[in-house]
């Protein structure tokens, strides 16, 4: 029996999708607030936007530590709605479950999100 397997890189899909208008506005805000960044003579930044202002962000305040997911939160409950994904829940976790933060990042490893998984510089 033949076998027909193609595998569609997702960067691919990302780049090919057109964008729209906010993604434009947006883009052309982060490279204006990243040019002047530089053009003052700032170094090792990013910029994006916190409480709705554009902000120059350290590098060092984005790496210093790692947030924490409870995946019996009710945002993450609504990350899951809004994008269609499953839980993936364990067994021992349930909705109702308000116990242990231990036990609600169970799903994640050692309550990390990226303890385990790769790291970006």
């Amino acid at each position: 029996m033949p076998i027909n397997l193609k595998y569609i890189d997702p960067t691919y899909m990302i780049c090919a999708v057109p964008s729209n208008a906010s993604d434009n506005v947006y883009c052309t805000l982060f490279a204006r607030s990243v040019v002047h960044g530089v053009m003052a003579g700032y170094t090792d930044f990013t910029s994006g936007l916190v409480n709705g202002r554009q902000t120059y962000i350290p590098f060092n305040q984005i790496t210093e530590k790692q947030n924490k997911v409870v995946i019996t939160d009710r945002m993450w409950a609504r990350l899951l709605s809004s994008t269609n994904q499953p839980t993936f829940w364990s067994p021992k976790v349930s909705i109702g479950d308000k116990g242990n933060e231990e036990e609600a990042t169970e799903l994640l490893g050692n309550g990390n999100c990226g303890e385990e998984g790769p790291r970006f510089s």
